[in-house]
């Protein structure tokens, strides 16, 4: 017996959890000094408002605990955004709480709301993150799977997985690892599906402002009577290229997000002060031509990543939102040796391209049905996305 074993009686809830494939692949990358297309790191720099405001914030000592829901004038200005862009009826600050990036504050969440016994819904492909969390709490995970090459949402096949044990529903809009961005009718259906069975959704819109090709981005929360049984999560990590930084919001009813405050007053006692002043800036000081210049710019990346991905024989659904591509290499696997399943091909595509990219497994509830999927980022300097691109050619080329 291991002498960890002997001197460490783990919590059940802790027991399976394990490096996940991202940041496994993350090291891999980094050990024969690839290009990391893996993990949504989003290496673009911070937006020099934001830091200067930080700085400022620094020097003039704002460094004390805030609220434990945030300072108010950022959740004056997270409440105007969620009513203008959102169109979430909420009305007071009440209904904001500022958390440790959005994976905090759907934490708090879902601390708050689920416990043994209940069970939570999970779209699928997913984020891994999500089920794990989800599963931290002692819930059960059923997972859900969408259909077609759209991942179109069907509400019997939703509805059939619903149980009187049914509590959460979480919709990922942009999603990762897929791009799908949710449909009006889409949302329309679920909310139906919600009301009947008395569900709550906890919905993560963190990549809104990356849409392409007329995708339109619609909260859940804002459709009509939606909102008393919708918590809506999103935070300034990706927009703003600052994920290191662990700030995010959510939105909801005032009993829900009370409840959500206390809790991540009890884990984190509140977000880190001098950035939450540094954000300040996002609202006060930074427009919509850099949301326009946002969505230009990564639809061009966009575009390279799955052109480059097609001319070397992957199936590539091109995302309509966020900044994944989940491309499919099965048109490889009898021409090409190396991809007999997505845990050989990330291998073989850090050993002969030095790029990294994550299992398909790692989305789905049932390993073999990502087995022939790879994620590839393209939330990267221009440059080094480039760079990335020459090196996946040239690899097949060989």
């Amino acid at each position: 017996m291991d002498s960890t074993d002997r001197l460490f009686s783990f919590a059940r809830r802790a027991q399976p959890l394990e490096k996940s494939h991202i940041r496994a692949i993350s090291d891999k990358v980094k050990a024969v000094d690839g290009i990391n297309l893996g993990q949504g790191i989003c290496d673009l720099p911070t937006p020099e408002p934001i830091k200067e405001r930080t700085k400022a914030a620094v020097d003039a000592n704002k460094s004390i605990y805030s609220h434990h829901a945030g300072i108010e004038p950022l959740r004056e200005h997270i409440l105007a955004k969620a009513q203008t862009v959102n169109d979430l009826p909420a009305r007071s600050i009440e209904e904001v709480v500022v958390g440790v990036g959005s994976t905090g504050v759907f934490v708090t969440a879902a601390m708050a709301l689920l416990e043994a016994g209940d069970e939570a819904v999970l779209f699928e492909p997913f984020y891994g993150y999500h089920r794990n969390i989800l599963e931290l709490t002692g819930a059960t995970v059923c997972t859900v799977p969408l259909g077609g090459p759209d991942d179109t949402f069907d509400p019997a096949v939703f509805e059939a997985a619903v149980t009187d044990r049914t509590k959460v529903v979480v919709v990922n809009t942009p999603a990762n690892p897929s791009g799908k961005v949710w449909t009006r009718g889409e949302l329309e259906s679920l909310l139906n599906l919600l009301q009947r069975h008395d569900l709550i959704a906890l919905t993560d819109e963190i990549y809104e402002y990356m849409l392409y090709d007329n995708a339109e981005h619609l909260s859940l929360g804002s459709l009509p009577d939606a909102y008393e049984r919708t918590i809506t999560i999103s935070g300034f990590s990706k927009a703003y290229n600052m994920t290191g930084w662990r700030l995010g919001y959510g939105v909801g009813p005032e009993p829900l997000i009370e409840q959500m405050g206390l809790v991540n007053d009890l884990l984190y006692i509140c977000a880190p002060r001098p950035l939450q002043h540094g954000v300040l800036a996002v609202f006060e000081e930074m427009d919509k031509a850099y949301l326009d210049n946002l969505q230009r710019d990564y639809a061009e990346r966009r575009r390279r990543m799955c052109e480059t991905l097609e001319a070397e024989g992957f199936d590539v659904p091109w995302p309509k939102g966020a900044y994944y591509a989940l491309a499919d290499f099965s048109p490889l696997q009898d021409v090409r040796p190396g991809f007999a399943d997505d845990l050989e091909a990330t291998e073989t595509m850090i050993r002969e391209a030095r790029v990294g990219c994550v299992t398909g497994r790692s989305f789905y509830d049932d390993p073999a049905d990502g087995a022939t999927k790879l994620r590839f980022c393209f939330g990267k300097e221009m440059d080094d996305l480039k760079q990335a691109c020459r090196q996946i050619r040239n690899a097949f080329e060989t």
